[in-house]
C-alpha cells in the first residue's frame, strides 16, 4: 500500500485531494497548520484506518516517521484576503516550507508535486498562457508575495531534481472551484455567490472585463492524480481552457440564484490584478490525456448548492 504526505490538507483543494488518494487505497497522512484551512473539511477521515493528521506549519522542520512513497506540497494562503494579510507567512510556506518538503522527499525517496499556479504568469502579455511563458509579475507589488512565493518554489523544485536526483512534479493550477470553498474566501465566484445568497451586492472591481478560466475542482484533482503518476518533470497547467469576463459570471451567478434581490456595483481594480488569464492545455492533454469534464453549469449548480447550505446554517469557514 502506498503512503501519501498531503499539506494544506485541511483546505479547499487539500482536503478533495486527501478524499480521492484514500479512495484510490492509499495511507493518507494530512498535513496543516490550519492558518486557512478547516478540520470541518477532513473531519469525516478522522475515524478512518488509513487516514492521520499532524496540526505543523511546514515552514518549520517537517518530520513523519516511517516511509513515504509521495508528497504533494499544497500548503499556502491561495486566496487574495489572505495571502495580502499574511504576506510573511505566504512567502515562508513557499520557500521555507518548500525547501523543508523537498528535504524530506530526498531523505524519503518520495516523489513530490508541488502546487503552482496560473499566478507565476502575473498579468500576461501572452495569451493564452502556455508553460513556456516566463510571465510577467511585479515582484515588490501587493501580490508579489504570491506570486513570487510559487516561482520561487518552482525555482527551487527545479534545483532538488537537478542537483538531487529528487522525483519531482509541477503543476500550475487555475481559478479551481467547489465545495468546501468558504464563503468569505475572497475570490471572485465564492464571493458572488455568497454576496447573491445574501441579497448583498455583488462587487466587481474594475469594469469587469477581465477574464478568468474556471476549472471544476474535480477535474483539477483528476489532472493532478495524472501528472503526480507520470514522468514528466517540466511545469503543466491544469485548468479550463474556457474564459469568460467576470461580469459574465456575475451575471450567470444572478440568474443561478433566482430569487437574489443582490444588483452588481463596482469598486476600483486592485494593482497588478490580471486582466487576462486562460490555460492552454495541449501539454496536460498530450502528456496525461487529460481535459475537463465538467462544464461551468453544472459546475456551478454543484457549488450553489454547497453555498446554500453553508449561509443557510450561518457556517461559514472565515
Amino acid at each position: 500500500m502506498s503512503r501519501i504526505l498531503i499539506t494544506g490538507a485541511a483546505g479547499f483543494l487539500g482536503s478533495h485531494l486527501c478524499d480521492r488518494f484514500y479512495n484510490e487505497g492509499y495511507e493518507v497522512v494530512g498535513m496543516d497548520n490550519l492558518l486557512t484551512g478547516s478540520l470541518q473539511n477532513i473531519e469525516h477521515l478522522f475515524k478512518k484506518e488509513r487516514f492521520d493528521f499532524y496540526h505543523h506549519d511546514v515552514s518549520k522542520f517537517v518530520h513523519v516517521p516511517g516511509p513515504i512513497d509521495f508528497i504533494l506540497h499544497f500548503a499556502s494562503p491561495a486566496s487574495p484576503i489572505d495571502y495580502l494579510k499574511m504576506p510573511i507567512q505566504t512567502l515562508k510556506v513557499g520557500s521555507l516550507g518548500t525547501h523543508n518538503l523537498l528535504g524530506l522527499a530526498r531523505v524519503k525517496n518520495s516523489r513530490i508535486l508541488i502546487a503552482s499556479t496560473s499566478e507565476v504568469y502575473g498579468d500576461p502579455m501572452e495569451h493564452p498562457q502556455t508553460e513556456s511563458y516566463w510571465g510577467n509579475v511585479n515582484p515588490v507589488g501587493p501580490r508579489g508575495v504570491y506570486d513570487e512565493a510559487k516561482r520561487f518554489q518552482e525555482a527551487i523544485t527545479m534545483a532538488y531534481h537537478t542537483a538531487h536526483g529528487v522525483e519531482t512534479r509541477i503543476v500550475r493550477i487555475f481559478n479551481t472551484y467547489g465545495s468546501r470553498m468558504r464563503v468569505q474566501d475572497g475570490r471572485a465566484l465564492p464571493a458572488f455567490m455568497g454576496q447573491a445568497l445574501k441579497g448583498d451586492p455583488i462587487t466587481i472591481f474594475g469594469d469587469g472585463s477581465q477574464t478568468r478560466s474556471f476549472c471544476y475542482v474535480d477535474d483539477t484533482v483528476e489532472g493532478i492524480f495524472r501528472l503526480l503518476h507520470s514522468e514528466y518533470t517540466g511545469p503543466v497547467n491544469i485548468g479550463n481552457p474556457t474564459e469568460i469576463t467576470i461580469k459574465q459570471l456575475a451575471e450567470e451567478i444572478l440568474e443561478l440564484v433566482e430569487d437574489t434581490t443582490s444588483e452588481i456595483i463596482y469598486q476600483d481594480l486592485p494593482l497588478d490584478d490580471p486582466k487576462v488569464r486562460q490555460p492552454d492545455i495541449s501539454l496536460a492533454g498530450k502528456l496525461l490525456d487529460w481535459r475537463p469534464k465538467v462544464d461551468r453549469k453544472e459546475g456551478l449548480d454543484r457549488t450553489l448548492a454547497y453555498f446554500r447550505e453553508a449561509v443557510k446554517q450561518k457556517n461559514e469557514i472565515v
